[in-house]
């Protein structure tokens, strides 16, 4: 149990560190808490949408099948 815990911290770290390089997650100075949130709030947002891209496009197609073929060719 410890060790799952443990890896899923890695991740966790890791995440964070690129949401620091790539989001500018740490490029703030804010004055108060209200202006954190929202930075953020924004950042972690950019980020999962960031996530769900790269995790649709590196999903692999389905292989074509003979239907699928047919349908484009009548598409064309």
């Amino acid at each position: 149990m410890l060790v799952k815990v443990e890896g899923h911290r890695w991740a966790i770290e890791d995440s964070f560190e690129t949401a620091k390089n790539e989001l500018g997650l740490d490029h703030n100075e804010t004055r108060s808490w209200h202006g954190w949130h929202r930075h953020v709030s924004l950042v972690m947002l950019a980020f999962a949408m960031m996530a769900a891209i790269r995790h649709r496009t590196n999903i692999t197609t389905p292989p074509k099948t003979m239907r699928r073929m047919k349908n484009a060719a009548r598409r064309r």
